[in-house]
């Protein structure tokens, strides 16, 4: 099984599923590691997880130094140096292991029963993840009906094991994209290939050993070399998927120097990379060939019905397809031409399985399968308007007819004012005579 990679903040271009040891984190190690570019930081992040496949932890993960042991007790008994009793009572070291056991055990604090909390890579326009162990356990989550929730973390979260995806359901963190789907299947009877005999099985774990420890590996050899068509490919917005402020053209500096030569060492590691770009292509049409002629002219590998072979094919061979037309890839032409069948079933894992692939795309949302809640209705509001026109009328004709009534009274009292004056000057001409 391949190893999943080394894992800070980046563009999910992951594709091999490597351990990186995690550096010891001294205090007088971050402080001359201060200094460090601002776009350095997270492009160093994005080209580890583009180099690889479920991301890995490289430093300064969620362990605390081990400085830090003396921490909610007296720093002295902790060290073991002076300080009277503190320093050889056996005591002054308990309230900091009681602290340690005491740390959450998963990120989702406040989880709902039964709900898989996935933790992966970012999305991007093309398609929803370019790490292909990423996509893969999403797509296994929805072919398999488990209420699922990506969650927001910005890139900065880990696995215990330093890697991505992992998820949490019921308080418990899983890792490993095969083992999450491995332990999920047991958990709540949805073995895809419960109808698989054993030869069928042992197919698709050949295949899929070929598609996750050689395949993959090809296709990351392209990118390591073409940073620049791989950015362009999938519309990667660095400043997106890393959550990072500085210009795209910065990030975009970084990004190619990086990425390339750590790309590159990763593959000549893995043994692909001793061989000329042309040599390694020709490895991937064969790989593309082997699985078309398994596929036939079937909807699915074995049948009607979709596997986990096919979760695995579709996360790989989306990488090789979702690439812009406009950017020339060897392997995308191949596929097109001379493996039409893959093209379709790509296309029938994508509708089956991604109806949302234009929000995803488009909004870039992590959770477009989540219905969100639903606005006022129009009607409801032009109830409302309608209601509050009459209301306004009303008070607006009460006001009129106040005011016609007001100007009624003030009439009259006008006339029985003339009224008095005329009869006030009558009396007084008629006592002038």
């Amino acid at each position: 099984m391949a190893t999943e990679v080394e894992n800070k903040p980046a563009v999910a271009a992951v594709v091999s599923e490597e351990k990186v040891e995690q550096p010891a984190a001294t205090a007088a190690a971050a402080t001359a590691a201060a200094p460090a570019s601002a776009a350095e930081k997270p492009v160093a992040a994005a080209t580890d997880a583009a180099a690889g496949g479920d991301d890995k932890k490289v430093a300064g993960g969620d362990e605390k130094p081990a400085a830090a042991a003396g921490e909610g007790g007296d720093a002295g008994a902790a060290a073991g140096g002076e300080g009277g009793e503190a320093a050889t009572s056996s005591d002054a070291a308990a309230p900091a292991k009681k602290e340690k056991e005491v740390k959450p055990t998963v990120h989702k604090a406040n989880f709902e029963k039964d709900v898989v909390y996935l933790y992966q890579f970012t999305r991007t326009p093309m398609l929803p993840s370019i790490s292909p162990f990423c996509l893969k356990v999403e797509t296994w989550l929805r072919l398999a009906g488990l209420k699922y929730e990506n969650i927001d973390h910005k890139l900065k979260l880990r696995s215990k094991k330093g890697q991505l995806p992992f998820v949490e359901v019921n308080g418990e963190e899983i890792a490993d994209s095969t083992i999450i789907m491995k332990e999920l299947a047991q958990r709540y009877d949805k073995d895809l290939d419960a109808a698989l005999t054993q030869e069928q099985r042992n197919i698709a774990h050949a295949m899929i050993s070929m598609l996750e420890n050689h395949l993959i590996w090809v296709v990351l050899s392209w990118r390591s070399k073409n940073t620049e068509q791989m950015l362009k490919g999938y519309k990667i917005n660095l400043q997106h998927a890393l959550g990072s402020r500085l210009p795209n053209a910065l990030l975009s500096f970084f990004f190619k120097f990086q990425f390339s030569r750590k790309g590159a060492k990763k593959v000549k590691a893995q043994g692909l990379g001793v061989h000329k770009p042309e040599e390694i292509e020709e490895f991937g049409r064969k790989d593309l060939k082997v699985l078309s002629e398994l596929l036939a002219d079937k909807p699915f590998f074995f049948g009607d019905e979709p596997t986990t072979l096919d979760c695995v094919a579709f996360s790989v061979l989306a990488q090789i397809h979702f690439i812009l037309d406009e950017v020339k890839y060897g392997l995308k032409e191949f596929m097109q031409e001379n493996c039409p069948n893959l093209v379709g079933h790509v296309s029938r894992i994508k509708e089956r399985c991604f109806p949302d692939w234009e929000d995803i795309c488009t909004k870039l949302d992590l959770n477009a399968h989540i219905p969100k809640p639903e606005p006022e209705t129009k009607e409801n509001k032009e109830g409302a308007d309608t209601e509050k026109t009459a209301e306004q009328e009303k008070n607006e004709s009460e006001k009129e007819l106040e005011k016609d009534n007001s100007n009624e009274k003030t009439e009259k009292k006008e006339e029985k004012a003339e009224k008095v004056e005329e009869n006030k000057e009558k009396e007084e001409a008629a006592a002038a005579k």
